[in-house]
C-alpha cells in the first residue's frame, strides 16, 4: 500500500490537531492541511455523538469524496451504527480508546477495504437487523392466499376456538392489534366475517 492521504474533521480545533498529530507518526500516512491538495483516501471524523451536525458532515463527505470514514465517537447505539454506515463509515472507535496505534490501524484497514467495529455495537447491529428481517417476514404476503405469517397465526388460533383476548394474550399483542389485523384480513380479501376468514385460510391450505 502506498502513501495514504487522510483528511481530519472534528467539531473543535484541539481535537483535530490531536488526531492529526497521532496520524503523522505513521510513515505511510500524510495528513491533508487543505483537502484541495489531494483527494483524501480516508476521512477521519471526531464527534461527541450522532446528531444532525454529524449526519450532515458525513453525508457531505460521502458526496464530495466517497472515501471510507473512520468515526471517533462515544454513545453510539446499534441504530446509530445502522445510520452512519450509509455514509461509508467503515470503522468506529470510542473516543476513550483512541491511541496512535489504534487510529493508524483503523485508517490502514479501511483504506484496504476492511472495517473495524466495537464488538458490542456489532452484536447490537446484528440483533437490530434480525428484528427488521423478522418484521419483514411477518408483514410480507405468504406465497398462497395473500396472508402474512402473523395473520395466518391469528387465524390458526381462531380456528382452535380462542377469542380475541385469548389470542392477544397468546401472541403478546393488544386486543386492539388483533382486532385491527382481523379487520385488515376481511377487508383486503373481501371476506364477510371472521368465520369466513378462517374458512378461506383452511381452503387455501394455510392452516
Amino acid at each position: 500500500m502506498g502513501r495514504l492521504h487522510v483528511a481530519v474533521r472534528a467539531h473543535d480545533p484541539l481535537s483535530r490537531a490531536g488526531l492529526a498529530a497521532l496520524l503523522r507518526g505513521a510513515a505511510h500516512i500524510g495528513v491533508l492541511a487543505d483537502e484541495r491538495q489531494a483527494r483524501p483516501d480516508v476521512l477521519v471524523v471526531a464527534a461527541a455523538a450522532l446528531n444532525a451536525e454529524l449526519a450532515g458532515t458525513l453525508s457531505r463527505a460521502a458526496r464530495e469524496f466517497g472515501a471510507p470514514v473512520v468515526l471517533i465517537a462515544d454513545d453510539l447505539s446499534a441504530d446509530d451504527l445502522l445510520t452512519v454506515v450509509r455514509y461509508r463509515v467503515m470503522a468506529v472507535v470510542p473516543r476513550r480508546l483512541v491511541t496512535a496505534d489504534v487510529l493508524v490501524r483503523c485508517v490502514t484497514a479501511v483504506a484496504g477495504g476492511g472495517g473495524i467495529m466495537p464488538p458490542d455495537l456489532v452484536g447490537g447491529l446484528l440483533q437490530h437487523v434480525e428484528r427488521l428481517q423478522r418484521d419483514l417476514r411477518e408483514s410480507a404476503p405468504a406465497a398462497a392466499g395473500g396472508l402474512t405469517e402473523r395473520e395466518i397465526e391469528i387465524l390458526r388460533l381462531m380456528a382452535e376456538g380462542l377469542d380475541t383476548s385469548e389470542i392477544a394474550q397468546e401472541l403478546s399483542y393488544s386486543t386492539r392489534t388483533v382486532k385491527n389485523i382481523m379487520y385488515g384480513i376481511t377487508h383486503r380479501l373481501n371476506l364477510r366475517n371472521r368465520p369466513h376468514a378462517v374458512a378461506y385460510a383452511v381452503r387455501a391450505g394455510l392452516i
